[in-house]
């Protein structure tokens, strides 16, 4: 932030955090955990390139255990340049339990010549069963290189009670974070009042920081200010609101509608904001986000150039409830506007959130049913799943497409109950008319037969039938339109695997080999990686070592023709090598092993 106010008191606990293993800042929202802790960083150190600091701003999504990880071990690799990359390329693999993976950055780390400090803000977001195991795992294993910094509004399912009883725990808690009566008078140095009026702030506020700053907004231009403080009162929630309203109300009428039109918006940038909030001719929404910077509107930047901003999350509480109050038959098209724009930014995620949000569920199911073939190739099933849980049931029912699409995020999230009947359901109406269906993509519909087959293959392999398995991959394949190179390379993976389950290995490597061409055609080289892991094992087994060494190269040289510009390495390289690794330590070739 521009102003800051100086805390000497803090600066004994930041240095004991400085050395301690572990710390914990622990407090309700609008303390200053995240101020707190960036200007420490930024100013409490000898130089960056010393102590260098990962950190990672946590929000609801980060829940699932590969997206926190993986942004955890970005930022360390950003941070210690080698420290994370062979960590984030097992992890993105998925051929290794997390320990594993963790284990690989403790002991990259352990060898580090210097102190690196993570930070993980608004932890609380991201807390959950499946995050709380690997981090557990992580502080059980933590090389005396690393310091750990956890901000969060609540405590969070770690062994705290083990760490204080080892002296590796700091704690920075709200009665440390509280603003004394000398802070909150150098906070609001410059409003000429008397000590009694600050005395009276700082009670009626508890210290508490955000009042404090929605009290200094108020206070602004104000005559009576003895009569605004003697008036104020309040616990936190409703000094909060009061306030906030307070602020709303000393806002020109353009001003608060934008401030109100824009609170649906996680993250705000100028045309994203003129398309959710046009301005008058002549003004824009990335002047008007400047001018709310200017004026610390509650609008916190969010990168160096100030192109991407969020409100303070306690103001955009404030806000969000003030337009449900006052324009509830707005809130549909504002989300409609956002949902478009992101539309065209090419950012199908927030996308469909934003027409969930606007209750336009017919629109987010065309635009899943749009995207879940690039969805694939990216990985990123796990948004397909998270889909299936949120569209309603009688969207879904109309849309074939739409539905085998979410059935595929389910299949490859591991989550298998009631795909069956979903596959059921779909069945049933490809036997109805065409006219009475729903169908937003056209070319995915002479698919769907095949992907049927494909996924009840599936289900057999998974439920321990593997002939029926190969049966019904054989029919996938069979049925599938001419040049579906995605179908035909699924399932011909799904018959080599089951085949491989019943020993007969001849079958599976021609499958394979069937399956790693149709999917290096269709473009899916990560998946077309994964095979030749398993076409080179059979291979070995066939004791055809010559074979072994070139599926492995030819892999290796069709995943780094392929990755992207700007990418570091496609996921999957790292086992190609490891495999040419393996054949010339077979060959006795120990330095090119």
């Amino acid at each position: 932030r521009h102003e800051l106010v100086a805390r000497p008191r803090l600066a004994g606990l930041l240095q004991r955090a400085s050395d301690a293993p572990v710390t914990l800042v622990s407090a309700p929202p609008g303390f200053g955990k995240t101020t707190l802790l960036a200007s420490w960083l930024d100013t409490g150190r000898p130089r960056p390139d010393d102590r260098p600091v990962a950190w990672v701003s946590l929000d609801e999504r980060d829940r699932q255990a590969t997206s926190f990880w993986s942004y955890l071990l970005l930022a360390l690799d950003r941070a210690v340049p080698g420290s994370g990359a062979a960590a984030l390329t097992l992890l993105q693999s998925e051929q290794a339990p997390l320990e594993t993976v963790l284990a690989g950055v403790v002991n990259e780390l352990s060898v580090h010549p210097g102190e690196v400090t993570v930070v993980l803000d608004d932890y609380h977001l991201a807390d959950g069963v499946d995050v709380a195991a690997g981090m557990r795992f992580l502080i059980d294993h933590l090389p005396p290189q690393l310091r750990l910094v956890i901000s969060t509004r609540a405590d969070p399912a770690l062994p705290l009670s083990r760490l204080r009883v080892r002296g590796e725990l700091v704690e920075i808690r709200a009665a440390d974070l509280r603003f004394t009566s000398d802070e909150v008078a150098s906070y609001l140095d410059g409003f000429d009042l008397t000590t009694t009026d600050i005395s009276a702030l700082e009670t009626r506020t508890e210290g508490w920081v955000a009042a404090l700053q929605l009290a200094a907004l108020s206070l602004r231009d104000r005559d009576d200010r003895a009569g605004f403080i003697a008036g104020f009162a309040g616990d936190d929630r409703f000094v909060v609101d009061y306030l906030a309203d307070e602020v709303l109300s000393r806002q020109p009428d353009d001003v608060r509608r934008f401030l109100l039109d824009t609170s649906v918006l996680d993250r705000l940038t100028g045309s994203l904001c003129d398309a959710v909030a046009p301005l008058p001719r002549g003004r824009s929404g990335r002047a008007m986000l400047e001018a709310l910077d200017r004026d610390n509107l509650f609008v916190v930047p969010l990168d160096a150039h100030r192109s991407w901003y969020r409100y303070h999350h306690l103001f955009g509480d404030v806000l969000r409830a003030h337009l449900l109050e006052e324009r509830p038959d707005d809130l549909p098209e504002l989300h409609r506007r956002a949902a478009e724009w992101y539309v065209e930014a090419g950012q199908v995620e927030d996308a469909v959130r934003h027409a969930l949000a606007g209750k336009d569920v017919e629109r987010a199911a065309d635009l899943v049913e749009l995207s879940f073939r690039r969805l694939g190739r990216e990985r990123r099933e796990d948004l397909l799943r998270r889909w299936a849980h949120e569209l309603p049931d009688d969207i879904v029912r109309r849309r074939p497409v739409l539905a085998l699409a979410l059935i595929g995020g389910l299949m490859a999230s591991n989550d298998f109950a009631g795909v069956d009947l979903r596959l059921d359901h779909v069945e049933q109406l490809m036997a109805e008319p065409l006219a009475d269906l729903v169908v937003a993509d056209r070319d995915e519909l002479p698919r769907v037969p095949a992907s049927l087959e494909m996924y009840r293959a599936a289900l057999a392999l998974i439920g321990g039938d593997p002939d029926d398995a190969i049966t019904r991959a054989q029919r996938a394949i069979d049925v599938a339109v001419e040049g579906d190179d995605i179908i035909t390379g699924a399932a011909a993976a799904l018959s080599g695997l089951a085949s491989w389950t019943i020993g007969d290995l001849t079958s599976a490597h021609a499958s394979y080999a069937t399956s790693i061409s149709a999917l290096a055609r269709a473009g899916h080289i990560a998946d077309v990686l994964g095979c030749s892991i398993a076409m080179a094992d059979m291979e070995l087994r066939l004791g055809r070592l010559r074979d072994a060494e070139r599926t492995f190269a030819r892999a290796l040289e069709l995943a780094e023709a392929n990755t992207p510009a700007g990418a570091t390495v496609m996921r999957g390289t790292a086992d190609m090598l490891v495999g040419l690794s393996r054949m010339a330590w077979y060959r006795n070739d120990l330095a090119a092993a």
